[in-house]
């Protein structure tokens, strides 16, 4: 167990020169938002905002939640501990061009494991490492986190700017149901696709999200916030794209085997993600993620298990997320949030998985009548 003791002072966590820049809508824009969608969808919005964008008063949440994180360091904006993201980091780039070195020397039955590896990393950096570094940002340097942003696109194949934004517009809808329209808020719920209401086959959802993504309504939204990051964004993708097409150009056998493993890592992590939210309910703030406590997985993906605690309030530092939960665990009981045993990317094991049509029809008297074992145990 990581032996957590940053130090803390009152007050809100407060965001970041690069995380302002892509955060919830504006009053304004909500309020207009409001207007123009159904009142389910409205309601969400509402939800959001008060939860996002306007955390209750510490004594009624937690102060975990309100507290913030300070270091001595020089280098990290939050704690020391954030050393550990940044090195795995670091390590997962290194492993990312090993592969290219190994792949002319060594036997195709050796290159086979090494490349579901990178797999499996993809997913692992993305909602670990790449996911906090979101939500607070590792080093006191702009230069420094952005040149770590860099280094992330090109290690797991995609714009971390790019990701910022489909991430935060995630929390903006919180995995909410289509209005009367179709359209979700969430550009990545997992209602989206899904018929009469109910979540997309985990299959479905896993195999076409990546797919579904689209570049351009991204660059739009990034543009109409902040150029300069919608800038970024696109140096990003096209920093990444250069590598791979590179590695081609040296070894055009080698990008046909990375390709394959390449995709699979994102749709493991759409799998995550869909765990993450499968058997939530969309209508309670507190109850929007699933969690897991599994020890090893949360050590591993530096505490993405927390996912419900995550989206009631997004700031909180993931070293902080075990205290945050035992300060709102009688809350979360009320609320019936659900629990999961296995890592979420195995969530289908789980011995309590509900049917589709029950986990996104349940109602909300429902959702808190669940049973304790299955509710922030």
């Amino acid at each position: 167990m990581y032996p957590f003791q940053p130090k803390v002072a009152g007050g809100r966590l407060l965001f970041s020169r690069i995380s302002d820049k892509v955060q919830l809508l504006s009053r304004s824009e909500l309020v207009k938002s409001l207007k123009m969608t159904s009142p389910q969808t409205a309601a969400t919005l509402v939800a959001a905002e008060k939860s996002f964008a306007d955390p209750a008063p510490a004594e009624n949440v937690s102060d975990v939640a309100s507290e913030r994180l300070r270091t001595s360091s020089r280098l990290f904006a939050y704690t020391q501990w954030d050393a550990v993201p940044v090195v795995a980091a670091i390590f997962h780039c290194l492993y990312f061009f090993a592969l290219f070195w190994l792949f002319s020397r060594v036997p195709l039955w050796v290159m086979l494991p090494l490349g579901f590896i990178y797999s499996v990393s993809i997913s692992w950096n993305i909602n670990g490492i790449s996911h906090n570094f979101i939500h607070n940002p590792y080093f006191r340097s702009s230069l420094l986190n952005r040149l770590f942003s860099i280094m992330e696109s090109i290690t797991v194949g995609f714009s971390q700017v790019f990701y910022e934004c489909i991430h935060m517009q995630h929390h903006k809808g919180n995995a909410d149901r289509p209005d009367d329209h179709g359209h979700t808020i969430d550009w990545i719920s997992i209602y989206k696709h899904g018929e009469h209401g109910e979540a997309e086959h985990p299959l479905k959802y896993t195999f076409l999200s990546f797919f579904r993504e689209d570049p351009k309504t991204v660059f739009r939204t990034l543009k109409r916030k902040d150029r300069r990051e919608a800038f970024w964004g696109v140096t990003e993708l096209v920093l990444f794209v250069g590598t791979f097409v590179s590695l081609g150009i040296l070894n055009w056998h080698y990008l046909c085997f990375l390709l394959p493993f390449w995709y699979f890592g994102h749709c493991l992590s759409y799998l995550n993600g869909y765990y993450r939210h499968y058997g939530g309910n969309p209508d309670e703030p507190i109850a929007w993620g699933v969690s897991s406590y599994e020890k090893l997985y949360n050590w591993i993906w530096f505490y993405n298990g927390y996912h419900a605690e995550h989206h009631f309030r997004p700031k909180v530092h993931w070293t902080r997320m075990r205290a945050f939960r035992n300060q709102i665990i009688k809350q979360q009981r009320e609320a019936g949030v659900r629990v999961i045993g296995p890592p979420h990317a195995l969530g289908f094991l789980d011995r309590d998985l509900p049917r589709r049509a029950q986990s996104s029809r349940r109602p909300h008297a429902q959702s808190r009548s669940c049973s304790p074992k299955r509710v922030a145990r």
